[in-house]
């Protein structure tokens, strides 16, 4: 089983300050994907991120993958509700 603990710090650029975060692969990934989806770049996506959660970058950015992850499963869930109905 891979260990799912290990994070990988990458730097990024908020409001031209350099500053590093230390996230696990498995957010990097979804954040990568949640930019794509935004047509945002990664850098932008976090700084938006950042904008709205000033505090703990990496907590931030947890949270607001799972809140997207949590969104798209209601969407889903609602659409798949939506079809036996109609």
């Amino acid at each position: 089983m891979r260990d799912m603990s290990k994070k990988n710090k990458r730097s990024v650029t908020i409001a031209g300050h350099k500053t590093s975060v230390s996230l696990e692969a498995e957010f990097w990934a979804e954040l990568t994907a949640i930019s794509q989806n935004e047509d945002l770049s990664l850098g932008k996506l976090i700084s938006k991120i950042d904008e709205n959660n000033p505090n703990n970058l990496s907590s931030a950015l947890r949270l607001y993958v799972l809140a997207d992850l949590k969104n798209r499963l209601a969407l889903k869930n609602k659409n798949q509700e939506d079809r036996t109905r109609g």
